[in-house]
This record gives structure tokens, sequence and C-alpha cells, in this order.
């Protein structure tokens, strides 16, 4: 790394350090409130990003050989179409939050308190969408293709409104990119060193060309990702939505740029240095922001899609010490040796920051929930680790995430929480009654069919509620099918309205049930009155019934019949979404993830008939829960892939924190390829000792580059909650 890039990332560090503020809410709601308060909804809609867009700052920082930078993670850079903003009080007519709470007030009242207890849902963002599209063609192809699209739905006024906002927030585009080929301009006068003079001379030319015309070199097509990057998210601020497959739609410019000597493979890792970096600035506070970049994986077609820029990319992150972006592996069951390699030293030595897919695997659950073949391959992963084809689907993707243990409690307590006694539901049976197990069940998936059918009228009416006042004209451009259906991406545009979400605790769950089977209907150690009085006691007085609970074998000790258990609730959680099409015909894709859900809600969550303590962290995804492994990280490899992982269409996380003294890379390989050969989908963890994080505790000024993998992001371990901090220490940290 030569002096000029450490010093541009020494500054671009303390830039993202450093306070900022956006103008974008005032901007936004200046134009849509006092400029164009007179226009029809859609035009002022657009015409408001458009203004907010075209007066945001222009920064091309010293140093820098890519220009634009926009902060995000700050006051001032929300979304009002979808909060509101305190910037103007009217938008409590025009935002989707708060006009979509009173429309499921009005229709579905009792959806209000399923969304107190558990998730409201209709959460956006997560999604990927083809900005290759915009390389290719340019902003003004992309003009062109629009306004002939425009005129094939003449007779289609709702259409007519989106193509006019598309055009508006493009040509908007232009106008702000061209702004900063005046800055590189105005620099350019200032400027007496030649070498800097030079860069700033070829930067103006850039910025005068693209986004607006074709990218044609390598350079070119890194700035007009950046740029319209930039400007998506600007115009849709939500965490979990990201780049994408970069190597996939870059490759062909740097291998066109290595061909005739314009680029070189040292060249171009210094550009995507500097872009990974400026990556990092614009939210360097936000840990779980989570713009994923998964690299490898394969063409449409089939064909491996692994290039010199994978490895690149991987390379790059594991050498800066940064949490943006997050740079995941789609490893093909035919991957090359040398990069199956790369990626195990990426989880060894990465910083904690990898994950790795099991890429065939996850294009057949994909292809398995309606998605065209040619769509799977082309998958890309949203925010933590959610999948889906990029460009293609609405970003509802991850909406919402389900307690399932707080399900089975109700069903368990009569209705009640364990820990306040408070009624949820009207159901009055209690474990005391229960004179079967199969009886008990189908309680269970009643309630479960029952509450999440409540969350997807929710998601529903949040789907119109997007569609009305957030129409994303810039997003939806660049989203497969919108500019040929004439509708923005949650109207109907996108190839697949799918939702997605997940179910947190589904380990938890299937060991409990497991539990009861055996202790209550199967052996009749205990009664089911004896096991709901020791969970409402939080096992104190019943010690014993607890130790043997928790002797029994869990979901990850390579137990077939445990396994089984988990397993069911799994097909249970996924039937149920899988049965509900969206109103475009889509269906709910299950996300299997934890995030710091883990913590927030085992707090909410009493004891549990597997010997869990109340309030105490739920299980990691599709992980074991953490003790649960007693045969070793082969025996829970065996358990994790017996699961119906094809039924998890949107990609299942499993947690495995290996201990730092054993994990090498000649060991981690074939657990690594034994899991992803079997099926598995995902595989991630940490690889630090308890040591060290009870340290980075004690003295968090000394530690503060310790970087962690929570649940599908990484973090800096002084900066969590000391809750999450307890949950990371105490995970299974596995030894073989």
């Amino acid at each position: 790394m030569n002096e000029r890039l450490q010093a541009f990332i020494a500054a671009a560090t303390a830039r993202g350090e450093s306070p900022q503020h956006s103008p974008k809410e005032e901007n936004w709601s200046y134009a849509f409130f006092e400029l164009y308060p007179d226009l029809p909804l859609a035009e002022r809609q657009a015409r408001a990003c458009a203004y907010a867009l075209e007066h945001e700052p222009v920064y091309i920082h010293p140093l820098t050989r890519l220009a634009g930078q926009i902060y995000q993670a700050c006051p001032g850079a929300g979304c009002p179409e979808r909060n509101g903003s305190p910037a103007h009080p009217g938008w409590d007519e025009f935002a989707v939050v708060p006009v979509t709470e009173r429309r499921i007030g009005a229709a579905v009242p009792e959806a209000v308190a399923y969304a107190r207890h558990f998730t409201p849902g209709g959460f956006p963002g997560h999604i990927g969408w083809d900005w290759g599209r915009l390389l290719e063609l340019g902003v003004d192809g992309m003009l062109a293709y629009g306004r002939r699209q425009a005129r094939a739905h003449s007779g289609d006024p709702v259409a007519q409104g989106f193509f006019q906002g598309v055009d508006i927030v493009l040509q908007a585009l232009v106008r702000w990119t061209r702004r900063h080929a005046e800055e590189a301009e105005r620099q350019l006068r200032r400027e007496t060193e030649p070498h800097r003079a030079a860069e700033l001379r070829a930067l103006a030319l850039i910025c005068d060309r693209v986004p607006r015309q074709p990218a044609t070199t390598f350079r070119e097509a890194v700035q007009a990702f950046w740029f319209q990057h930039l400007a998506v998210m600007f115009e849709n601020p939500f965490g979990g939505n990201g780049p994408g497959r970069l190597d996939y739609y870059l490759w062909p410019y740097l291998e066109s740029d290595l061909r005739c000597g314009r680029e070189t493979l040292d060249s171009a890792r210094e550009l995507i240095t500097e872009l990974f970096v400026k990556l990092h600035e614009r939210i360097a506070p936000a840990d779980g922001w989570v713009e994923a970049l998964p690299v490898g994986g394969r063409h449409p077609d089939g064909r491996l899609a692994i290039n010199p820029l994978s490895y690149l990319c991987i390379e790059i992150i594991r050498d800066l010490p940064q949490t943006h972006p997050s740079v995941y592996v789609r490893l093909p069951d035919d991957a090359p040796a040398d990069f199956v390699d790369l990626a195990v030293r990426y989880l060894v030595d990465g910083g904690n920051r990898a994950q790795v897919y099991g890429d065939d695997a996850v294009i057949r659950a994909l292809h398995g929930a309606g998605v065209a073949l040619e769509d799977a391959r082309h998958w890309t992963a949203g925010g933590c680790m959610e999948v889906s084809a990029q460009g293609c689907n609405c970003d509802l993707l991850f909406a919402f995430a389900h307690n399932v243990s707080r399900t089975l409690e109700l069903i368990l307590n009569g209705g009640c929480l364990l820990q306040t006694g408070e009624r949820l539901i009207d159901h009055r049976r209690t474990l005391a009654d229960y004179d079967s197990f199969e009886a008990l069940y189908a309680d269970f998936n009643a309630e479960l069919q029952r509450q999440l059918g409540l969350l997807f009228r929710r998601l529903d009416l949040y789907l119109e509620g997007y569609a009305q006042y957030r129409p994303s004209y810039l997003l939806s451009s660049m989203v497969h099918d919108c500019l040929e259906r004439g509708r923005n991406l949650n109207a109907g545009g996108a190839r697949y309205t799918h939702y997605g979400g997940s179910g947190v605790g589904i380990p938890n769950v299937g060991d409990s049930l497991f539990a009861l089977d055996q202790v209550v209907f199967v052996e009749q150690r205990y009664s089911g009155a004896q096991m709901l009085d020791a969970l409402r006691a939080d096992f104190r007085g019943y010690e014993a019934l607890q130790s043997h609970v928790r002797a029994l074998p869990k979901y990850g000790a390579d137990h077939p019949p445990a396994d089984a258990m988990t397993d069911r609730v799994l097909r249970t959680f996924t039937g149920q979404l899988s049965g509900h099409r969206t109103p475009y015909g889509g269906t709910v894709l299950p996300i299997i993830l934890g995030f710091t859900w883990v913590v927030s809600y085992g707090e909410q969550t009493g004891a549990t008939p597997d010997g869990r303590r109340a309030g105490r962290p739920l299980a990691h995804g599709l992980s074991p829960q953490s003790g649960s492994a007693s045969s070793g990280i082969t025996g829970a490899i065996r358990s994790a892939t017996r699961l119906s992982l094809d039924r998890v269409n949107g990609g299942g996380a499993m947690m495995w924190d290996l201990d730092p003294q054993w994990a090498r890379p000649q060991v981690i390989r074939p657990l690594l390829t034994t899991f992803t050969g079997r099926g598995g989908h995902i595989f991630q963890g940490n690889v630090v000792s308890v040591e060290d994080l009870r340290r980075a505790q004690a003295q968090p000024q000394e530690h503060r580059d310790l970087l962690v993998r929570v649940a599908g992001y990484s973090a800096r371990f002084t900066t969590l909650s000391a809750a999450t901090q307890e949950e990371i220490i105490h995970r299974h940290q596995f030894r073989g």
C-alpha cells in the first residue's frame, strides 16, 4: 500500500468518525411542501427527490481519485417518505409508516396488538439492484429506453406518472454528477502539483462522461458505480441495501483494460481499496448498516463467475480494519482450489468478517421458491445474509423477525407471558391440560399460523403504502421489470414481489418440544403441571428437572430424533410462509438469521422446557444452541445439514465460533467443504479467544479495533451493549 493511499485512508477514517450532518430532509421537505405542493403526487415526489439530490453537498476530497461522498449515518439523512421528518409536520399525511399504521388500525385492529408484542414488520431495504444496466446504457440510454416504454404505455395514466418520475430523477442524477465535474475543474485551476493536476483533469473528464454515457473503461465503471450507489442510497437510506455483485459487473471492464495495458492488477487493487474505504467512510458509525458485496458464484448460464477481481475484493477487505463493505464469498461446489483456500483464510484471519455461502445449495433453495434458474444463479445478499436475485425483487425482502419461542410460550402458559403474566392471546389451555404431544403441537401450529397471518396482512398493507408514498424512481429504474411494466418496484413492477423474514428461536423451540415429548408424554417422568410450575419459577426449586432436560439430546448433538424435531418446527414455519401469496403473486421467503434479536428476543422470553433460564439469549439462526453440540463441530454440521434447508429459500444462517488455538486452515478447509457439500447455506463465526474478549471488556480504549461477528454483521466489540458482549463471550467455541 503506497504512501498516497495510506494518507487517504487516514484522512477518510478521520472524516468517517467525525460528526456529520446532511441537509437532505430539510431540502426534500422544502421542495415537497413549499416548491411543488400543487403538483400531482407522483410528480411532486419525483421533483422533491430530484431537488434534494441536486442540493446535496459535492465532495472531492484531497488525494481521492473517485469523486463524490454522501454521509448517511448522521442527522438529517433519513427518509421523509417513510418515517416523516421533524423538518416538516406535514409528512404525517404523506409518509408510509404513519399512513399505513392508521390503515392497519382501521382494517385489521388485532394486527396492532400483534405488532406491539412481536414485530411491526414492514421494514424496507435488503436488496441489490441491477446497476450494470446503468453502466451499459448510461443515463442517456436509460432515459431513451424509459421514454420508449412510456410511449408503449400511452393509455395508462399510472404508468405515465411513473415514467415521468423516472425521467425527472435520472436527469437530476446527471445534474448532480455534473457538479462534480465542475468541482474537479475548480480544484484543477488551483492545483500546482503536476501529478495531482493530472488526476483532477482525468477525474473532470470522467465525471463529465459517466454516468450520463456508458462506461468504457474500468475507472469510468467504478466512478459510475459510485455515483449511482450514492444516489440510490440517498433515495433509499436503508440498512441492508448494498452493491451486490461488484466483481461480476466490473470484471468485464477491468479485463478489457488489462488486455490493452490501460490497467494492471496493482492499479485495480488501489482503486478498489479506495472504493472500499469510501464505502466505509459514508456510514462509519453504523456497524450494523451492512452493505453486502458477495463475490464469486456463477453466471446466469451456470458457468463459474469467479474472476481475478473476486480474489482482489477478498484480499483487500482482509487488509482493511473496517466493518464496511461486508464482503461475502459465494463458494460453488466446483470452485477452484485456490479460491477455496482464500475463503478459508478469510474465515480464519479475516478479522471476524467472513461469511461463506454454499452457492449451489442457495441457488437450489431460491429456485425452489419459483425464481427462474437464471435469476437464482444471479443472486446477491442483502444486509446480513438475505438472498434474492439481484435487481429483481421488491424491497420488502427482509421485512420482519418473528419470535417463535414466544408463540410456544403462550401456548404452554395459557395465552400469558411467563415473566409478567400479561395475557396476549385468548388461549386458555396450559401445558398441564394436554394429554398428548400432538394436541400440543397442533395448537402451537394453529397459533403460529394465526400470528403470521396477521403479520402478512400488515405486510400487504405496507406494500400498498410503499407503492403509493415511496415510489423510489431511481431504484425502480434498475429493478427488472419496472420499466417494462410501468410500475415502481413495490407496485407490481418488480419481477418478484417476495416478502421475507426470520423465525427467531427455532432451535430453542425444537429442543423444547423434544424435551416435552420425552419427559412429559413418553417417559412421563414429570407431569405437564410440574413442568409448567418449573417454567413459571424459572427453574428455581426445580433444579433436578432442569438438570434432566438439559442432559437430554439436543439439535446439534448429531442425534437424529432431536434434529428431526427442530426440522419439524422449521418445516412448520417455512410451510406457513410459502403458503401466503402477496398481492402480485409472490410468496414469503424464510430468511433465518439471529441478528441482535437473539439477545432482545431472548430477554422477552421466559424459561423454556429445554432448560434455558428466562431472559437468556436464543439460538443464532439455525445454529445449535450454545452447549448443545456435544458431538463436536463435525456432529453439529451433520445435525445442521439434516434440516430441510431446501425450504429456507432466502438463506439459512449458522454461527460457528472457533477456538483460535485450533482453527487452522488445514483444519477448517475440510469442515467448510463438508458443510457446503452437504447443502449448508452460510458458514460464519468468530475466531477470537474468550480471554481477548474479556480484556477488551475491561480495557475498551485499548481494544477499539477488535472486530467480532455479531450475527450477520461485524462490529467493533467495545461499541456493543453489555448483553451482546456477554452473548458473544458465552457462545460455544468449537475445538474439534
